[in-house]
């Protein structure tokens, strides 16, 4: 883990790469778990401090978030989430009292930083500064502003693409004592008419429904909100989902043997000892990988190239789809030329580890029952059109890829806008089965 003044330097940097896994690195450094440290007070107050810079205006992809966005926005979304944890009480697990008390002692000197951002003509910069604004305003020398912010908070978080931000503006704007009826109906409608549409773009059978719903899905707006995001309701945040009355949690997945030494059919299956060791942290990467990496970096750091790289064109300009590495094992996916997706080849991947557990070349059904009972999220998981468990608290997909007569598992990490696999996966991967 880099040290928190090597984060805030690179956060600037030049580098658009390093800037998106330093700001990933703040995530992961200073409010990791829904905690906060003795360095999270004061690198959220330099970070205001840089809000003002010209260089925050450099748009990219980043780490847990779908879309584009500037480093200006992303960096006040950073201060929402730390502006979230500081509302909670050592009771629920933030920290020691020490950390939040400093914690809570930054948030007048944030509202000041933040305060004209709130007006920003850049959109996605006005939402994540109303949003981290609002949630600051939980501390009671700050209650004075309330009637100043509400009606914006109602007016643009409240009708947010984000969900994110639309759950702040209905859990504020309630504890501020107005009514939110209209907006806790218009979410669940919103959520409704998703799941129908969804689930008719899905119906191999619906005919001009389903091409009707594919292209209302279509014209929807892109939830930019990570999939786990802070501010969930105080129950869902650490409990895990409980296993059926009386059944025990499954054992952890084990990986097939690899077939016998110099055998070299086309189902060869590699042994343990010859697959890589990678670790999987969700939606940061997977092994030397990290989410953002452009083909070189990743040629560099795998000290391979690509065996098979596809391109697709869009007027005169070649779009890389994905690339394979044949020796290692792996494909890696690319959206506008930065990683979001890696698969591990079930018969010579990686093998890859969530908790210590594999997750690659095992029987499919035992990943995916320990996978349910491991998962945190109610209502994470979902189904891919052929049938393929998702994840989305995990950023992680179970595929199954044959080898002879039977199938292993082909696992895929994934960013946030990968998990409709049917709608981001090139028909070359699906072709992997």
């Amino acid at each position: 883990m880099p040290d928190t003044p090597d984060v805030l330097g690179a956060v600037l940097a030049a580098d658009p790469a390093r800037r998106v896994r330093a700001v990933g690195d703040l995530y992961r450094l200073l409010l990791q778990q829904e905690q906060v440290f003795p360095a999270t007070a004061p690198a959220a107050l330099v970070l205001a401090c840089l809000l003002d810079d010209p260089r925050t205006l450099a748009e990219d992809r980043w780490e847990c978030r779908a879309g584009r966005r500037s480093l200006r926005a992303e960096l006040l979304n950073w201060l929402a989430s730390f502006a979230d944890i500081a509302r909670l009480d050592i009771e629920d697990g933030v920290g020691t009292a020490q950390s939040l008390a400093a914690a809570r002692a930054a948030r007048p000197i944030l509202h000041d930083r933040i305060a004209d951002f709130c007006a920003a003509d850049d959109p996605l910069v006005k939402e994540a500064a109303l949003a981290a604004t609002a949630l600051l305003l939980a501390d009671p020398a700050l209650a004075s502003s309330v009637p100043r912010y509400a009606p914006a908070v109602r007016e643009v978080l409240a009708v947010s693409a984000d969900s994110y931000y639309r759950w702040i503006a209905r859990e504020r704007l309630a504890a501020w004592g107005e009514d939110v009826t209209g907006l806790v109906t218009a979410e669940k409608e919103r959520r409704a008419a998703l799941d129908r549409a969804s689930a008719l773009a899905e119906d191999p059978f619906g005919g001009q429904e389903q091409e009707q719903a594919i292209r209302w899905l279509e014209e929807q707006p892109q939830d930019t909100a990570a999939p786990e995001r802070l501010g969930r309701q105080r129950e869902d945040r650490t409990a895990p989902i409980p296993a059926a009355p009386h059944e025990p949690a499954p054992e952890p997945p084990v990986a097939a043997a690899g077939c016998e030494t110099g055998y070299r059919g086309p189902w060869r299956i590699a042994r343990e000892e010859e697959r890589a060791e990678w670790t999987f942290t969700p939606y940061v990467g997977v092994g030397p990988l990290h989410f953002g990496m452009t083909l070189e970096e990743i040629t560099r750091v795998l000290g391979e190239g690509p065996a098979v790289s596809s391109y697709s064109h869009h007027g005169e300009d070649p779009q890389l789809n994905y690339a394979d590495f044949a020796e290692i094992g792996i494909r890696a996916l690319f959206h506008d030329g930065r990683l979001g997706c890696v698969s591990a080849d079930a018969l010579t991947g990686p093998q890859v580890r969530l908790d210590a557990a594999p997750l690659t070349g095992c029987a499919p059904s035992h990943v995916e029952d320990w996978l349910i009972h491991r998962t945190t999220r109610p209502g994470s998981l979902a189904y891919s059109v052929a049938g393929d468990p998702v994840f989305a608290d995990l950023g992680l997909a179970i595929r199954s890829q044959r080898a002879g007569d039977i199938v292993l598992t082909r696992p895929l990490f994934l960013l946030h806008d990968w998990l409709d696999l049917w709608h981001a996966l090139p028909s070359e991967e699906w072709n992997c089965s």
